[in-house]
């Protein structure tokens, strides 16, 4: 069974930086586009970027220019490093694929303090 397993968020400062990591279990990495969302306090979950399996990434608007995914298809692990954090970007953040059709995983909080 694929399992996602999100990991690295934490509590910082606007401005500051994280890198999130995704590890799926299974093959679901290879040649998939993955993708990391987001769901903020009393809002849906929302797409952030996504890459595909030759490592083209396209970003949501909100993010562009300050966030970067990356991928390890050896590791079958997804990252995100954001940069420029701001307090809008608190949420729980999600790894899947593009289009979703993995049961989603526990995510990691991000929370930024303004």
């Amino acid at each position: 069974q694929v399992q996602l397993v999100e990991s690295g968020g934490g509590l910082v400062q606007a401005g500051g930086s994280l890198r999130l990591s995704c590890a799926a279990s299974g093959s679901i990495f290879r040649g998939n586009t993955m993708a990391w969302y987001r769901q903020g306090p009393g809002k849906q979950r929302n797409w952030v970027a996504r890459i595909t399996g030759g490592g083209y990434a396209v970003y949501a608007d909100s993010v562009k220019g300050r966030f970067t995914i990356s991928r390890d298809n050896a590791k079958n692990t997804v990252y995100l490093q954001m940069n420029s954090l701001k307090s809008e970007d608190t949420a729980v953040y999600y790894c899947n694929t593009w289009p979703y059709i993995i049961p989603w995983g526990q995510g990691t909080q991000v929370t930024v303090s303004s």
